[in-house]
């Protein structure tokens, strides 16, 4: 027969975690509110930015002899030796498989360019996916803590712009970010972006385009005004992805958290139905113990 005490304190153990859960829900469901704010105006901006950049490499492929860009941040090496490999995950837990997909993603991208004989160097953002390659003795050239729970955009750009130099120095042939970013207040998406070379497929340059900008691109400074813009595309893209993931980060909490309380809440069910049985099975004990009693002395 189960233990009245043991259950009764198994009931007020549940009890206390589904309070935590529930207020871990709400301070959650708080700061996902101005997380999401911030990453939606800053969106915005990479947006405009991301824009920009099309339309200086459009007249620049436009007054190209070639009708191509000839520009080291735009040009693909079709025979990468060497990439960097950049992760966004996040500092704390109790947020379900959210740092899981960005590790997963990561782990699968670094065996696929292994199997391809080309070398990763790894950077790491967020004690949870450090941790883990640590763990797994993945060597790291950049780790990186209290950044994604508290982005910075000077941080943020330090560690970008290090392997940039690396990259313009011919030491590294491409750049990838991975990180899991916000959809909505119950969706998150995994997204690998390649930072450099500029994917100029992606940027749907066409070869005729009318332009209602005044932007005028001269021959002697289009590879500086280009250097300079992809540069900004480039910092602007890692602290994006540190916003994106944070609120990614909430909001996948809040999930998670919402998740526990109802199981807690399911638990207490099921332990009260079991208290309750027995507590009846105790009650006709002591009433069977009594009438056996009672006709013993008859």
């Amino acid at each position: 027969m189960a233990n009245l005490k043991d259950i009764k304190r198994q009931i007020a153990s549940v009890k206390g975690t589904q309070k935590t859960t529930r207020a871990m829900k709400l301070v959650s469901s708080a700061k996902l509110k101005r997380a999401e704010e911030v990453a939606k105006r800053s969106k915005v901006y990479a947006q405009k930015l991301t824009e920009l950049l099309t339309e200086i490499a459009q007249k620049m492929q436009e007054s190209s002899s070639d009708n191509g860009i000839d520009n080291i941040f735009m040009r693909e090496n079709k025979n990468p030796k060497k990439v960097d490999i950049v992760f966004v995950t996040s500092d704390k837990g109790l947020c379900g498989g959210f740092n899981h997909q960005t590790i997963k993603r990561a782990s699968s991208l670094i065996e696929e360019f292994k199997s391809s004989d080309i070398e990763v160097r790894l950077s790491g953002v967020g004690k949870k996916g450090v941790s883990f390659f640590k763990y797994n003795k993945v060597e790291m050239i950049n780790q990186i803590d209290d950044l994604s729970s508290k982005p910075d955009y000077e941080r943020s750009t330090e560690l970008i712009d290090s392997l940039v130099a690396d990259y313009v120095a011919g030491e590294t042939d491409k750049i990838i970010l991975i990180h899991n970013g916000y959809v909505s207040m119950i969706a998150q998406r995994v997204s690998e972006q390649q930072l450099l070379p500029v994917d100029v497929s992606k940027l749907k340059l066409t070869n005729s385009v009318h332009m209602d900008s005044e932007i005028e691109v001269e021959p002697d400074d289009d590879d500086t005004l280009l250097d300079a813009l992809v540069k900004r595309y480039v910092e602007y893209s890692m602290y994006y992805a540190l916003l994106d993931s944070l609120a990614a980060e909430h909001s996948a909490r809040m999930q998670a958290m919402d998740a526990a309380t109802n199981n807690a809440g399911d638990m207490v069910k099921k332990l009260s139905v079991k208290y309750n049985k027995a507590r009846q099975e105790a009650i006709t004990t002591e009433l069977i113990e009594i009438i056996s009693g009672m006709e013993s002395l008859k």
